[in-house]
């Protein structure tokens, strides 16, 4: 729980510095810089690949860290930028993504204002967390930071909201018919 809100707190201050850094992140930036360094390299030939975790089947990159969507994306323009993207880095591609246990025809892919392609699925820009250590951590889900929420992404292409089902246990809490009591 501790660890839940302590990514929360971090994730609300990249974006409280990212508010007074940045506008909407809709228009392209005036400064011909190149792209933040904090951002990973664009990869030749990225891939999408599905994955069982506890949220069910995934979508995961191909080293198998966890895609993320962000609900303040508008189709398939990323609002992502900057600090934004130095914590929630864009899957980028220089080529057209390979994919496995996908659905073919939902990937794609979107040019960015920094002059990236960013991997999209079903009309979503795909995003990996950068508190995400090794592959198979699901630490972004439900992350409200960016003006948005960030969900980890279905093979269906949808946005998964909802936690994952606990598995059924039965909790003991029976009474003993054991004795062991007074008996009275």
């Amino acid at each position: 729980m501790n660890r839940l809100i302590a990514i929360s707190a971090s994730a609300v201050a990249v974006a409280a510095l990212a508010a007074g850094c940045s506008s909407s992140g809709t228009t392209a930036s005036s400064s011909s810089s190149p792209a933040s360094s904090s951002a990973p390299a664009a990869a030749t030939a990225t891939a999408l690949h599905a994955q069982s975790s506890k949220y069910g089947q995934i979508l995961v990159d191909g080293s198998g860290h966890t895609l993320y969507l962000l609900t303040a994306d508008a189709g398939a323009k990323s609002s992502c930028y900057s600090a934004c993207a130095a914590v929630w880095p864009p899957d980028t591609t220089t080529g057209t993504p390979t994919n496995s246990g996908v659905t073919a025809s939902l990937v794609g892919t979107s040019a960015r204002t920094d002059h990236t392609t960013q991997v999209t699925y079903k009309g979503h820009p795909l995003y990996t967390f950068a508190q995400d250590a090794k592959p198979g951590d699901v630490n972004g889900e439900g992350i409200a930071s960016f003006g948005g929420t960030w969900y980890v992404v279905g093979i269906d292409g949808s946005a998964i909201t909802s936690a994952p089902t606990a598995p059924a246990t039965t909790p003991s809490t029976a009474p003993s018919t054991s004795g062991g009591g007074y008996g009275y």
